[in-house]
């Protein structure tokens, strides 16, 4: 197994999908993936997601693996009137893993619900592990947490 991941390592670095900073990688890959988001624009959701059986998407005690599955579910969320995710990047953590893995850490407001009654807002805290690979940078998988602002 560790030779695989030595491999896999060796032949990412390989592509020049790693770049000199990986940190600023995650940042803009999941500044794609809200924007993709709040257009409701699926298919891009799906190009910035790891194309694998191994994608991870945690969110309220629910494991989704796989990014169909993960993008299924994705939709399923956006049938409010009003859907926005507002990132707080101000807040935002990014820690890189190695040349060609980073964390990003990011506090979020999701509104969501009718523009007559008036949308609801929650805190979210997200983590996204990002990754460089031959087609670019992708998200390999998504924590969501609600944020204690207590």
């Amino acid at each position: 197994m560790k030779l695989h991941v030595a491999v896999v390592g060796l032949a990412l670095g390989l592509t020049g999908a790693a770049h000199a900073d990986p940190a600023a990688e995650a940042r803009a890959l999941y500044n794609r993936f809200v924007a993709a988001e709040n257009t409701n624009d699926f298919d891009a959701v799906r190009s910035v997601l790891l194309d694998s059986p191994e994608f991870l998407w945690v969110t309220n005690g629910l494991s989704i693996w796989g990014r169909e599955a993960a993008v299924r579910r994705m939709t399923d969320y956006h049938t409010a009137e009003v859907w926005h995710i507002q990132p707080e990047n101000a807040r935002a953590v990014a820690v890189e893993v190695s040349p060609a893995a980073s964390f990003l850490h990011v506090p979020l407001e999701l509104s969501i619900g009718s523009k007559a009654d008036g949308p609801d807002h929650f805190h979210f805290l997200v983590s996204a592990l990002c990754v460089a690979t031959p087609q670019g940078w992708r998200i390999a998988a998504l924590f969501t947490t609600m944020e204690n602002r207590d």
